[in-house]
């Protein structure tokens, strides 16, 4: 298949800048997979629309507050630093702008020297390997001096910044929300908890390559980032018996849904696991782990439209989102939702 087979026309309008007051306020299009008339509901109708029985698989990671502001400390010109991925020894793969300027040896300050880094490595797809030093612990600098990753088509100012991570989200390591999470209230929670519908967590750290265009024609072409993913033996055990008593695999976001699917792939079944993964899912792909996905309006010609693509067909989910647009429905990170059952 090509990549263009999965762009589709957005004005730039209908790009949500900022989140709306209420959370579970937003719309959210009903697709079903197969046969069936599009909805037109809103996220707080989720529990009517969902079985008893049904599992919701949450992802619960949190977004660092991954983008640094500093200057290098030899001419003082100012450098950003956004922090993709963990390695060893206070090592992190960082995306470095200017890049042209910062080079292996070049050192960086930050919050007057708080918190320092050096340039160790510059990989071939022009992101660093950065060495940082500090005096406390990291992720207490980093939350008092990093500010939080939005993604480059928002361009306004975010009040809060909590409202950028979920309401249940609990393991730092993300360098981009899992947005169709944001849609959740403990009010949602508790109408789903009351009609039998159970959820479960599994924690994937999104990365920046979740926003990178496919620029190949053919999409199977296409280099999948790989993100750190684990699945608890809770999960794995709640998951074994909604299948058992005949209930659905409801995974909220693509991120949810491309961690079970891993784990499926790799042992025929969800099983308590973890590692990275790097599964692009497209159309043809048979789905071992999912029976219906809750998830936003995503980007033309992007690996997430393929996979949504892949599970309710792509004729299908153009139609739809030709649909949206034309019924001015919120897109991206703070947009609305699609559930598709």
């Amino acid at each position: 298949m090509k990549t263009s087979d999965f762009y589709y026309d957005l004005p730039q309008e209908l790009i949500a800048q900022t989140p709306i007051s209420r959370r579970d306020g937003s719309r959210m299009m009903v697709l079903p997979k197969n046969d069936g008339e599009v909805l037109h509901r809103h996220f707080y109708d989720l529990p009517e629309l969902l079985s008893p029985g049904d599992l919701l698989v949450l992802n619960d990671s949190r977004v660092l507050p991954a983008r640094l502001i500093g200057a290098r400390e030899d001419t003082g010109s100012p450098v950003e630093l956004l922090l993709l991925s963990e390695k060893e020894g206070g090592r992190w793969e960082c995306i470095v702008r200017p890049g042209k300027r910062c080079r292996e040896g070049h050192r960086f300050s930050f919050g007057e020297g708080l918190l320092r880094a050096e340039v160790e490595t510059v990989l071939p797809d022009g992101n660093r390997i950065v060495r940082f030093e500090h005096v406390v612990i990291f992720l207490e600098l980093l939350d008092r001096l990093g500010q939080m990753p939005l993604p480059p088509y928002i361009t306004e100012r975010l009040e809060d910044p909590e409202r950028y991570q979920t309401v249940y989200a609990k393991n730092p390591g993300s360098a981009a929300a899992p947005t169709a999470g944001l849609h959740f209230t403990d009010e949602v929670f508790a109408r789903l908890k009351e009609k039998g519908i159970r959820t479960a967590f599994v924690t994937l750290h999104v990365g920046l390559g979740t926003f990178r265009p496919v620029k190949e024609e053919d999409i199977e072409d296409h280099p999948m980032h790989e993100e750190f993913y684990t699945v608890p033996e809770e999960t794995a055990d709640l998951i074994r018996e909604t299948r058992a008593a005949g209930g659905r695999i409801i995974a909220v976001g693509t991120t949810s849904c491309r961690t079970l699917e891993k784990a499926a792939q790799k042992y025929g079944e969800v099983r308590a696991c973890s590692g990275m993964s790097g599964i692009f899912i497209f159309p043809g792909y048979e789905f071992k782990a999912i029976d219906g996905l809750v998830t936003n309006f995503h980007l033309p010609e992007s690996t997430l439209i393929m996979l949504i693509s892949a599970l309710a067909g792509r004729e299908r989910v153009l139609a739809a989102y030709a649909e949206a647009v034309r019924e001015c429905y919120r897109f991206f990170s703070f947009g609305d939702a699609m559930l598709i059952l």
